[in-house]
């Protein structure tokens, strides 16, 4: 689903990493930062404005020297970075030339050379110009081309080094557990421990929810979309519900149907912090009492209100019978990320459905693609690694830290070596990374409220491009369209009597956990599956 949409969203509209086709000719116009060195034999003399861009060391003189006939993976990889690094370095060089040549046709030209200059003389002096000019406008070329050489060379060298690295920690893993960098970092001897197999049946109509999933902090809305004088309508186990904001600022939860003739309250308009029904003027605070009637006597009139609680920018309610917990868990991202977007999506599927397609990235090159994994090889085998007790992990050989959190949220962090690519073994070994929220409330048997959020620990020029989140949310329908022809497809035969966890594989592992822990809350476990207290 969305999880890694958003990374093949990078790339647009500002590149923030080295295009893999590199283009000399913009890299000068934009003011790319470069590598690129001044000083080789008969270098010409530079001004002062051009000075930080062309005053570092010839590359050259930081080549390794290796000894011996054969060089292994990771020397060759440095050759091949320092064969680019000379090719950058000798372009700048041919561009500094032309514009120096530019200067000296300036001055050729200029009215006051000219009064000391003969028109032959001038001619002369023009025509070496010229010749210098298109002299220097071939090497430009030709180092274009021999960059572009050079990185298609590296970008082969690094595929064969990964695959290799691959084979090394697969073959490694079938020999001793192995320890997640990411998400989980506890000991994994239960990774190879094989847990006996339990059957899973989810199939036939979609069953009323139970009583007892309705027994958690539920995440409904995002504090940005809620203003004082605006409200927020939705479902949630199959009653329909209005947020707003009451007198003091806070938010409230009441039903969305007026007390008198059943009309939806959201239609109506929030005044002096109540819900006025548009039908009749009757006015309900946050508790759900109504506190006005007019063109009658008052009546004591309340209708159903759900404890609601505003922390970390959402706003959560309580649905459930039982006392409401102490405590909201906090789904901040991490130190280091902000927020570039927050949507909202109402989505025609079960939220059950929904979330072990989140939890599934298996799919992904079969699935998406026209989206982010659009050329993506097919590994042979894929993994997700993750404690005996645990609904948290990380996934091989995608850099993907993922944790399913009760009630019905999905966080991952993914690595992102590349804007609009999957890159590395693990999170760690990304430098830049995309941090995920995926919320998915039940709305309906047959209807899921998705609340997505999106953070970065880069790129921070994005959050002040005008119009951004539109892209974010074009990009995120294009992911989430390629998913819900199948889901859909999957519900319909669901609905009809297949059993959609028939046969459960080893890259199932989260999916079937989600599911185990659902089955538990509703049958009344006293001790749930996975819980950390495990």
């Amino acid at each position: 689903m969305t999880v890694v949409a958003t990374a093949a969203a990078l790339s647009l509209p500002i590149s923030f990493s080295k295009s893999p086709k590199f283009n000399f000719k913009k890299s000068v116009k934009v003011g790319f930062r470069v590598f690129a060195v001044f000083g080789e034999e008969g270098a010409i003399e530079r001004k002062s404005g051009w000075q930080t861009l062309f005053d570092v060391e010839d590359p050259r003189t930081k080549v390794p020297q290796s000894k011996g006939k054969f060089l292994d993976a990771n020397q060759a990889l440095e050759v091949a970075r320092n064969d680019i690094q000379y090719c950058d370095w000798r372009a700048r060089q041919d561009v500094l030339t032309i514009m120096h040549l530019h200067e000296k046709v300036v001055e050729v030209l200029n009215p006051l050379a000219r009064n000391y200059k003969s028109i032959g003389t001038m001619k002369k002096e023009l025509a070496e110009l010229q010749g210098e000019l298109a002299e220097a406008h071939k090497q430009v070329h030709k180092s274009e081309a021999r960059v572009s050489t050079a990185l298609d060379k590296l970008a082969y060298m690094e595929e064969l080094v990964h695959d290799r690295l691959l084979q090394d920690r697969n073959t490694a893993e079938l020999d001793s557990p192995s320890t997640s960098p990411g998400t989980s970092r506890q000991s994994h001897d239960s990774i190879t421990r094989r847990s006996p197999k339990k059957s899973l049946n989810v199939s036939g109509p979609v069953e009323p929810y139970h009583p007892r999933l309705k027994n958690f902090w539920y995440p409904v809305a995002f504090s940005s979309d809620l203003r004082d004088d605006t409200m927020i309508p939705f479902d949630c186990f199959e009653e329909p519900w209005v947020l707003f904001r009451g007198k003091d600022g806070n938010p409230g939860c009441i039903r969305n149907t007026c007390a008198h003739r059943a009309c939806p309250l959201h239609l109506g308009s929030v005044n002096d912090g109540r819900v006025q029904c548009p039908y009749h003027g009757w006015e309900y605070s946050t508790d759900g009492k109504c506190e006005k009637m007019p063109s009658t006597r008052l009546l004591n009139v309340k209708i159903k209100s759900l404890p609601c609680f505003e922390k970390e920018g959402m706003i959560w309610v309580w649905p459930g019978n039982d006392p409401p917990a102490a405590n909201l868990p906090s789904l901040q991202p991490p130190p280091g990320f902000q927020i570039h977007a927050e949507l909202v999506i109402e989505i025609p599927v079960e939220h059950g459905l929904l979330l072990d397609n989140l939890l599934d990235l298996a799919h992904a090159p079969f699935t998406h693609t026209s989206t982010f994994a659009k050329g993506w090889s097919v590994p042979s085998l894929v993994k997700f690694l993750t404690p005996a007790s645990g609904l948290q992990g990380y996934w091989d050989p995608y850099p993907i830290d993922m944790e399913f959190r009760p009630p019905c949220m999905v966080l991952s962090t993914i690595g992102i070596s590349k804007p609009g690519k999957l890159e590395g073994q693990t999170t760690r070994e990304c430098s830049t990374h995309l941090h995920q929220l995926h919320v998915c409330l039940p709305s309906t048997r047959h209807k899921t409220r998705l609340l997505y959020r999106m953070s970065l620990d880069f790129a921070p020029i994005l959050k002040h491009i005008p119009f951004m989140h539109y892209l974010w949310r074009h990009f995120a329908e294009q992911v989430l369209n390629e998913d819900l022809r199948l889901v859909i497809g999957q519900q319909e035969r669901m609905l009809n009597g297949e059993n959609i966890w028939n046969m459960p594989v080893s890259y199932d592992k989260l999916g079937v956990r989600y599911r185990l822990w659902r089955n538990a809350v509703e049958e009344g476990a006293k001790q749930l599956p996975f819980s950390k207290s495990n």
